[in-house]
C-alpha cells in the first residue's frame, strides 16, 4: 500500500499543487517583499507610506503653521530660528490590501516542463501570499477552477492564508465542468475581483490569458484604474515554440489526433498564435500602466517574480517599482 501511494504521488507531481507544497513555499518567501508601485491609499494602519497626511510614524516635512494644526506638532526649534510658528508634518502609514486572482481553468491543465500551468500559477500565488502575510497585509482571492469560482474575503493571519492556499490547491485538482456551459471564465473572475478590490489594493492576476477577450480586457482596465495591478502570464515553452519537425500524436484522454510539424508555414502560424496572445496582453499593460511578468512552467516562480518580490532586483529602488 505504501508503494502504491508513493507511485500515485509521483504520478501527480507537477499535475496538482498539494496544500503541503504551497505551505512549504513559506521558506522560499523569506526575505521577499511585495513592492508597491505607488503609495498606499487604504484607510487602515499598516506598514506602507500613504498619500494621506496626518499624525503617523514617519516624519515628512516642516511647514508654516496653519490654523487647525495640532499644537503638539509645533517645531519649536524652527519657530525660534525663523520667528514664525512652524509645524511638523508626518506621513501616515497605512495598510495595503493584497488581492490574487488564480486561474486554474481547463486551458491551464497543460505542461511539458516541470509542471502544469495551473501548478505554476498556484506556486507563484503562494509566494505572493506568503510575502504579503509576512508583511502583515490582509489577503483575499478569487480562484477559478473548471466549473467553479471561489471568492475569499480579505483576512489577516495564518488561518485566512491557509484557507486561501487550500482553495488554490483544490482548484488545481478539480476537473469537473458543468454541461450547461455555465463554467466561470476569466472575465467573470475579473468582474468578481473588480467588485471586491478597493482603491489602493495590490492586485496580482495569474493566468495563461487564453480567455482574454474584450470583456476581460475592460475588467482589467477598470481594476487598474484604482489599484496596483500586475498580470502574470503563465505559459509552457511548447506553446511559444513549435516542436521539432516530425509527426506527433496527441490526446485529450478520449480522442487521439495525429499531426505533422514539418511544414514551415504551419510552424510559423503555430508560433504566431502564441506571440499574438502575448503581444496583446503586453500592449494592454503598457497602455494602462499595469505590470506584466511572463512565467514559464519550467521556471522557478521566485526567480520569475523577482521584479515584484525580490528587494535586490534592479527594477526596485526606494521600495517602488521603476
Amino acid at each position: 500500500m505504501k508503494k502504491l501511494n508513493a507511485e500515485i504521488q509521483m504520478e501527480a507531481e507537477g499535475v496538482v499543487a498539494p496544500l503541503s507544497q504551497l505551505v512549504g513555499l513559506r521558506h522560499a518567501a523569506r526575505g521577499l517583499a511585495l513592492a508597491p508601485n505607488r503609495e498606499a491609499q487604504a484607510p487602515l494602519a499598516g506598514p506602507y507610506r500613504s498619500a494621506y497626511r496626518g499624525r503617523g510614524i514617519e516624519f515628512d516635512e516642516v511647514r508654516p503653521y496653519h490654523p487647525g494644526d495640532d499644537i503638539r506638532n509645533i517645531d519649536w526649534r524652527v519657530t525660534a530660528r525663523t520667528g514664525s510658528v512652524h509645524s511638523k508634518i508626518f506621513q501616515e502609514e497605512r495598510e495595503r490590501p493584497v488581492w490574487l486572482l488564480v486561474d486554474a481553468g481547463p486551458s491551464t491543465r497543460f505542461g511539458t516542463r516541470r509542471c502544469f500551468k495551473s501548478v505554476a500559477a498556484a506556486e507563484a500565488a503562494a509566494l505572493v501570499a506568503w510575502s504579503a502575510h509576512q508583511q502583515g497585509d490582509r489577503i483575499g482571492g478569487v480562484v477559478l477552477a473548471p466549473g467553479d469560482l471561489r471568492s475569499l474575503t480579505l483576512r489577516t493571519g495564518e488561518k485566512g492564508l491557509f484557507e486561501l492556499l487550500d482553495t488554490i490547491s483544490r482548484a488545481t485538482a478539480q476537473d469537473e465542468e458543468p454541461n450547461d456551459g455555465s463554467a466561470p471564465d476569466l472575465a467573470r473572475g475579473l468582474g468578481e475581483l473588480r467588485e471586491r478590490a478597493r482603491a489602493g489594493s495590490r492586485v496580482v492576476v495569474l493566468s495563461d490569458f487564453y480567455a482574454l477577450d474584450e470583456k476581460a480586457e475592460r475588467q482589467l482596465v477598470e481594476i487598474s484604474r484604482r489599484t496596483e495591478l500586475t498580470c502574470v502570464m503563465v505559459y509552457d515553452p511548447l506553446e511559444c515554440v513549435a516542436p521539432p519537425p516530425g509527426r506527433y500524436r496527441v490526446s485529450d484522454g478520449e480522442r487521439v489526433h495525429a499531426f505533422s510539424t514539418r511544414d514551415t508555414h504551419w510552424r510559423d502560424a503555430y508560433e504566431a498564435h502564441f506571440a499574438s496572445r502575448r503581444d496583446r496582453l503586453t500592449a494592454l499593460c503598457r497602455r494602462h500602466r499595469m505590470g506584466m511578468i511572463l512565467l514559464a512552467t519550467e521556471s522557478e516562480p521566485a526567480a520569475a517574480l523577482a521584479p515584484i518580490l525580490d528587494p535586490r532586483h534592479p527594477s526596485r529602488r526606494n521600495g517602488r517599482m521603476q
